[in-house]
Parts: C-alpha cells; structure tokens; sequence
C-alpha cells in the first residue's frame, strides 16, 4: 500500500508555517507497512485541490488530505473531495453532539459554519477528533482510499495515533519494522563507504543514513509478517554493521541522545562525573542536566573562561598555561585533573580551545583540547571542528560525550 499526502493552507504556500505534520504522517505510516512516494502542498482554492486529487488517483492508491476542515471559509477540504467523489456531505452524530454540548456551555448559539465541522462525505467512517471539533474521515472507492485529517497539529497527531494508525493497521497484511542506529566521529561519506557493500546489496531489510546534528545515522527497516522473524533479521544486519563501524556506535533510537546514553552508563556502573568547560561554557553540563536522574550522577562542575578562574576553582598552576597556552593538551588534562580532584568524581571532562571568530594563541577557530581523566588515567585528544562558533561549541560538547563513552566502554570491559 502506498499514500500520497496532500497539504491544505495557503500559508504553508507562503512559507508562514512549516508542514510538519507530513513528516509525522510519513513516519507513522512506514512504521506499518504504508509507504509514501508523494507529498503535494496546496492552497485553499478547491479547483486547485480537486486537480491535485486528481493527480494523486492517478500514481497512489491512497489519498490523504491533511487541513481545510475547519469553520471558515476558506476550509474547503471534504467539500471538494465529497465533489470530487460525487457523494453529499452528512453529519455525523457524535461530532454534532459535541457541538452542541461546546455552544450550551459556552451560551453561544451554534452557526451553520460551525455545523459543517460535523460533516463528512456520505459513506464515509468517521474519525473522532479527541482535541478538537473538526471530524476526520476515511472512505474507500473503487481502487482508491480517501482520508481527510484536521490541520492543527494538536488535533492532528491525536486523530493519526488515535483513529487514522489503528484503522489502517488492521488492514495491513505485511508490517514494517525499523531500528535507527546512531553514530559520532565520522562523516556520512566515510559510514557509506564502510559499508557500501551492505548497502548496494539490501533487500530486505533495507538500509538508510541520515545526517542529523553533527550526526550520522542509519535506519534499518524490514518487511514482513512475523516480528520475531523480523526482530531476528535486524539483529543479523546491526551485527554485520557493527563489525565494521562499531567503534563509533553510540546508541539505538530515533530520538535517543550522547547525554542519555552517557548518563544511563554512568548509572549502569554507579560512576559519577563532573566537567570543566572554557569554551562551551556549561553547555556540556547543561546537556547532562536535561537528563532525567541524572542528579545521581552529576554533581555539578566548573565553568572557567579566564586562566585566572582555572587557576582559582581547578587549581591548575600559572606555568602551564604560561607555558603551553590556555589552548593546549597540557591546560586540557590539568582541567578535567583539576575538577576531579575538587568533586572527588569518577571521571571528569576539561574543554578548552577557539570557538571563534577569532584565532587565540595563534590557533585557528575550531581548534579544540578535550581532557578526561578517569580510572585508567589521563589524556587529552585534539579536535578541528568546523562550523560557526555555537557550532564549535555544540560539536565539541558531543565530541566531550562520545570520549566519555568510550571511556567508560574500556572500564566496562576491563
């Protein structure tokens, strides 16, 4: 089955809003079994919506359209498409009676605009809207299926989990399944050429990368009938993945992040860590702290921007920086020695170096010194990172997190 979404509003013509609730319907679809080849955006102008209807008949078996139900004039949506069908529009009893309920409670008397909201195309079944007053709609004619859904995203969302999903998962004999691998430190060309073997030769499952945050990530996605059988297919190809890019591997899930993942290990090995940051400035501190329980493992750290405050709060000695520069691996390691030291943690991480514009010391912008020291001692690695400064900055937190992982990766297995 495929489903080729149309997107109602003038507004998204004239770059006022952003259609996310195409790329939240695509998503939802895949994940059982519905693919979608094709995506139009239309204003609100029934002729132009009834061509591309039209269109849509003409390559996908299922046409969803997404806004134009509400009370004003220029929502139009199962008007034209009750047209276009040649059905009349009916009421649907519910939506009406919650209508009526909204008008006593507020003591507004209920207008024919407000009526409309209540209809859908004769035959069709109704979708209830839980956040909202609009009805949704699904119908089958002929070859094709038709679905109207509302446009505001709030209604919208509920109306695909709630009604839309459940309706059409039960019509489906195969099911997708995906898996979102997600990896740092290496470019999406690099990835793709480790492993383009594997992706010249898939089938089923198949295999996708995606760029996202100064991220690399790949989605595995199979096809079938039996999810065990389907759970035991992802499971072969993650394996046969991470032979190859492993050592960059940092979780799995589509919204999974460097913090949580760092934070539920320090969790799993009862280890606590602390920071000091120059250029980012907390950022990466921040990024623990927006971690659920992560108060269990992150006591607090140290922002020091001047080489007097890390001379103060780490205790690091004026030589070193006199002697090797505020951004250097020397003021790296006594940063991330220092903070431990102070909070007594487990592991702690030191940040130093040039966010930019401008060069310092005579290092260009981008050049980062990461310290950790932890249980099997102290080191530091340098970065060259490119991108504007919060983009250093961000980089550089996400740099600081994988070298944690990894270090705690190497504790796990000693």
């Amino acid at each position: 089955m495929n489903a080729e979404l149309i997107a109602v509003g003038t507004e998204m013509l004239l770059g006022e809003i952003v259609n996310t609730n195409a790329a939240y319907l695509a998503r939802e679809l895949s994940r059982i079994g519905v693919e979608s080849y094709f995506q139009q955006v239309v204003g609100d102008n029934p002729q132009r919506l009834d061509a591309a209807i039209s269109t849509a008949e003409g390559r996908s078996e299922m046409i969803i359209v997404m806004g134009g139900l509400g009370p004003t004039p220029d929502d139009l949506s199962k008007q034209t498409l009750a047209a276009h069908l040649h059905r009349s529009l009916v009421t649907d009893a519910d939506h009406l009676a919650k209508l009526v309920d909204l008008a006593k409670r507020r003591q507004h008397p209920i207008t024919p605009n407000n009526r409309v909201q209540a209809q859908l195309p004769d035959g069709a079944t109704p979708l209830f809207n839980h956040n909202g007053l609009a009805v949704g709609a699904y119908l089958q004619e002929g070859a094709h299926q038709y679905v109207l859904l509302p446009g505001p995203p709030r209604e919208f969302r509920m109306m695909v989990d709630k009604e839309l999903i459940p309706l059409l998962a039960g019509n489906q004999q195969e099911i997708l399944a995906s898996r979102t691998l997600r990896y740092f430190g290496l470019g999406e060309s690099a990835l793709v050429t480790a492993i383009k073997d594997i992706i010249a030769e898939q089938t089923n499952p198949t295999v996708a990368p995606y760029i996202k945050d100064y991220e690399v990530t790949l989605r595995l996605t199979v096809r079938g009938t039996d999810e065990t059988v389907m759970t035991a297919q992802l499971d072969e190809l993650t394996a046969k993945i991470q032979t190859r890019i492993g050592d960059y591997y940092y979780g799995t899930g589509e919204d999974t992040t460097l913090a949580e993942v760092a934070v539920a290990q320090l969790r799993a090995q009862k280890a606590t860590v602390t920071a000091a940051e120059s250029l980012t400035a907390g950022a990466l501190q921040a990024s623990l702290g927006s971690v659920p329980g992560a108060s269990n493992v992150f006591a607090g750290g140290f922002v020091t921007y001047s080489a007097a405050m890390k001379e103060k709060m780490l205790g690091i000695t004026p030589d070193i920086i006199a002697t090797h520069g505020v951004v250097s691996a020397e003021t790296a390691r006594a940063m991330a020695n220092g903070a431990r030291q102070q909070l007594n943690s487990d592991y702690a991480l030191g940040l130093t170096g040039v966010a930019g514009p401008d060069e310092l010391e005579g290092q260009p912008a981008g050049t980062v010194w990461i310290g950790i020291s932890g249980p099997a001692g102290t080191h530091a690695q340098e970065f060259h990172l490119a991108g504007l400064r919060n983009e250093v900055r961000a980089r550089a937190v996400k740099s600081a997190l994988m070298m944690l992982l990894q270090a705690l990766k190497k504790n796990k297995s000693i």
